[in-house]
């Protein structure tokens, strides 16, 4: 299996490019492969294309290199593009399956219906975003409000010694040093998750930014894909910022303690993520969000991340390898995920996440048994 587009070096995952991949007969194109992958060399190699969230960029790379071990035959080619570009190439049946950190809306599932029937969206992924900045000379983790969080990004704090930050933070000798803000340039369910969150705590966001993959930043430096984010804030002093939790820790990024719900300020860890996806044991891609969660020990900025496939496959036997390639991952695979500082999927969004495996048909059949 080569896992392309992206180096995830941290993890140990060698990605080849894509020119490699091709020289070994794989296309991006979905459907070229009428073998299933298995343990035996003498089997057809089977192709498996992906594109979306650079969010599960790090969890897909360390379970698509573990199937491996098992299914050698199986070659996966992830494109850590972000899910906005990722949704238009499943729409356009450019991939086998789609990733993103906010299910389709309304019109994005019409025209994916419109483009290849109906789409099946199942929770992979169960990760925090970080708030994370850069001060060198500060050494404390910092805390934050809410209300500090939005006017930081609204522009209204402009920098870090501003009393707002100082007053939470006593016993931190702050800098007069300018914030910069940094966002996601492109379309992204993590700006979708942080915006969510925005909206639910600020008044003044949610009337004049409000939520979306993409929003109209007040300000402040964009960059692509939380890769791009977690650079340029390394690179830039007095830097403010949000990416995925795994790219903080992996950058060795500082981040803020935020204040939740319930008064209490919560960094972000496997602990506190899974504690805010307690408060929601109702998920599905109708009722995603679970951002401000109540809970003392809830972390107010975290997400599900859905990867997307077609509720009818246009060929069984790669159908049978893709399903299986996603069963593992919403399963089995989900012990991985502490070890790159992802929160396992609850078991019963696992149960969840099969049964809905079990909806997809080849020529009307079950794939999935």
């Amino acid at each position: 299996m080569q896992i392309v587009k992206r180096v995830w070096k941290p993890f140990g995952v060698l990605a080849l490019t894509a020119t490699l991949l091709a020289g070994c007969g794989s296309s991006a194109t979905p459907g070229n492969t009428n073998q299933t992958g298995g343990g035996q060399s003498n089997q057809a190699k089977v192709q498996l294309t992906g594109a979306g969230s650079s969010f599960d960029f790090p969890y897909f790379s360390k379970a698509f290199a573990e199937y491996k071990n098992t299914h050698p035959n199986v070659e996966v080619n992830y494109q850590s593009v972000g899910s906005g570009a990722g949704i238009e190439q499943f729409t356009k049946q450019l991939v086998d399956f789609g990733a993103t950190d906010v299910p389709l809306n309304k019109d994005e599932y019409a025209k994916a219906k419109a483009a290849g029937g109906d789409v099946v969206q199942i929770p992979v992924a169960l990760g925090g975003v970080a708030l994370a900045y850069n001060l060198p000379e500060v050494t404390q983790q910092l805390k934050m409000t809410p209300d500090v969080v939005a006017k930081i990004f609204l522009g209204k704090i402009k920098n870090w010694n501003d009393p707002a930050i100082q007053s939470l933070n006593p016993d931190v000798k702050l800098p007069d040093t300018p914030i910069t803000t940094v966002h996601r340039s492109d379309g992204s369910g993590t700006n979708y998750i942080v915006t969510d969150y925005l909206s639910a705590v600020s008044p003044e966001w949610k009337s004049s930014i409000g939520k979306g993959k993409s929003v109209q930043w007040p300000g402040g430096l964009g960059a692509k894909g939380n890769e791009g984010v977690a650079g340029q804030i390394k690179q830039t002093t007095g830097a403010f910022g949000y990416v995925e939790l795994a790219y903080a820790l992996e950058t060795k990024m500082s981040y803020v303690a935020l204040q939740n719900k319930a008064g209490k300020y919560v960094a972000p860890t496997l602990e506190s993520v899974t504690a805010a996806a307690s408060q929601f044991p109702n998920v599905s891609a109708d009722n995603f969000s679970i951002v401000n969660a109540p809970g003392d020990g809830s972390y107010p900025i975290a997400g599900y991340s859905w990867v997307l496939l077609w509720k009818d496959q246009k060929d069984a036997n790669k159908a049978k390898t893709l399903l299986d390639v996603m069963k593992y991952v919403v399963t089995d695979g989900q012990k991985l995920a502490t070890t790159i500082q992802y929160a396992p999927l609850p078991q019963n969004v696992q149960e969840m996440a099969v049964g809905l495996l079990k909806q997809i048909t080849a020529s009307g059949q079950p794939v999935l048994q």
